[in-house]
This record gives C-alpha cells, structure tokens and sequence, in this order.
C-alpha cells in the first residue's frame, strides 16, 4: 500500500501526541528514575498534596516539599483547590524537564502515567508510589507556565 506524503504527515500527527502521552517508563510496573507504582495495601502513610493558586499569581503545592524513606509506599490524595486545570507528576527533576519540553508541545497531553494525574478545578485523585531508591526527587505541574510559577517541590527520600 503507497501512503501519500499528506497521509503520512497525518498518521504522523496524530501519533505524536499518542507516543508523547504515553507512560515515561514503557510500562506502568516498571522501576522509574523516583521509584515505581506502589500498591494500597503497602501504603505505609498518606501524604494529602492540595494544588492552588496564590492572590499574587503564584501556583503552588501544599505541602511544598517532602521527606519519606527508602522502600516507603505513599499513598497521595491530592486535591486541585484552584480555579484552572493542574497537575501532580513524580519523577526525577531531569525527566521532569523533558516531560515540561513535551508539555509545551502539546499543552492538552492526556496522562496515563502512574507517576502522574491531571486534575480540574474541584477534582481530587490518587497516586501510590513506592520511593524504592534513595536522592532527591521532585513533584511538579508541567502544565505551560506552572512550574515558572512556582508549581514544584522536593521529595528527599533518605536511605535505608
């Protein structure tokens, strides 16, 4: 079968933001820069994350950072307080940057991530992560203009 130049630049277009949205690691059980998926009945503690905006313009999470310890599972319900769209991805601050370049790219990227959840204004979720390895990691929202904001937080998970 010939595909023409036009039809390949459509087939093309419209996988971009497919293989973009798709999971960082290649799989939702695979081992992640900050860790891997956890499950709820290893959750050793519940972080409750809340994601707003401030009077002066600034986006932020609350709490603004995070310690946990190697091997600990978090169970995070995380509530979007604001008024617009935000979002709450793990992962190492070099990956996290990457996912930013492809944000940028294509602001409406539907997440299927376990490391990730997108919220609308009033909506709440759930993510369970175990920190299997020790470093700083970070927790931010990739949406365009929000980390700039001020959208970002550490998670310093100390060794066993």
């Amino acid at each position: 079968m010939k595909l023409t130049t036009m039809t390949t630049t459509a087939l093309l277009m419209l996988a971009a933001p497919a293989l973009a949205a798709g999971s960082h690691a290649g799989g939702h059980d695979e081992m992640m820069a900050a860790g891997k998926p956890g499950e709820a009945s290893d959750v050793d503690r519940t972080v409750a994350m809340t994601m707003s905006e401030t009077d002066d313009g600034r986006m932020i999470f609350e709490p603004a950072g995070l310690e946990v310890r190697q091997g600990e599972t978090i169970g995070f319900t995380i509530t979007n307080a604001g008024e617009i769209d935000h979002e709450f991805v793990v992962d190492s601050h070099e990956k996290n940057m990457e996912h930013k370049v492809l944000m940028e790219k294509f602001p409406e990227m539907e997440h299927d991530d376990p490391n990730a959840i997108r919220l609308s204004e009033g909506g709440s979720g759930e993510i369970i992560w175990t920190f299997a390895v020790a470093g700083t990691f970070e927790f931010a929202c990739l949406i365009p203009g929000h980390y700039e904001s001020g959208m970002k937080g550490d998670i310093v998970v100390a060794s066993k």
